[in-house]
């Protein structure tokens, strides 16, 4: 049997359409596939990889913030007095009393034991007590001014709970501070 030139080359046109299918179907196909696979592998760790960046950058601003406070309560634990706060309290308004031209008027203390949430028993590594102070004096504003500037800086906790500040008439510089201030006192 011999072919004609037609038929050889529809036989090479068909031998050719097979190989073409067969590297289709048993190479370039699979390979696709694996290829897809390996790019959501790729896209997973990418994804991965930019949640871990997030978490470490998360951990290390952890860590700063973590530094900044225990160098924040090292500093303030420096400062701290035990037990001397009250009376430095009053050695800080004695000594600017005079050159600030204050008058004390009336002082007035009452000292309050700080209690812990019910059903929390936690161990401090010190007690501490609030002594409220309710002061009235007389003062130029400037003057004022200053002496909440100095609490500021005093070596222990002092809070301004209120502070009322009147006129006392037209013509007299003298202003008249009502203020209450919790001082924080380390037993």
């Amino acid at each position: 049997m011999v072919l004609k030139s037609r038929e050889k080359m529809l036989l090479l046109f068909v031998v050719i359409a097979i190989a073409i299918w067969a590297f289709d179907r048993f190479y370039y196909t699979p390979q696709s596939r694996r290829l897809l696979a390996l790019k959501a592998e790729v896209e997973a760790a990418d994804l991965k990889l930019k949640e871990s960046a997030l978490f470490t950058e998360g951990v290390e601003a952890a860590e700063a913030e973590v530094s900044r406070l225990e160098q924040e309560l090292k500093r303030l634990n420096e400062r701290m007095l035990r037990g001397e706060e009250f009376r430095t309290f009053l050695k800080h308004f004695g000594r600017d009393s005079n050159r600030l031209r204050m008058k004390m008027i009336s002082l007035t203390s009452q000292e309050e034991k700080i209690s812990l949430p019910e059903g929390k028993r936690v161990t401090l590594p010190f007690q501490y007590k609030k002594v409220s102070i309710q002061m009235v004096l007389h003062s130029t504003f400037p003057g004022l001014r200053t002496y909440l500037k100095g609490i500021e800086e005093l070596p222990f906790l002092v809070t301004v709970d209120h502070l009322q500040v009147e006129r006392m008439g037209e013509r007299m510089p003298l202003l008249k501070v009502t203020m209450g201030l919790s001082v924080y006192v380390i037993s």
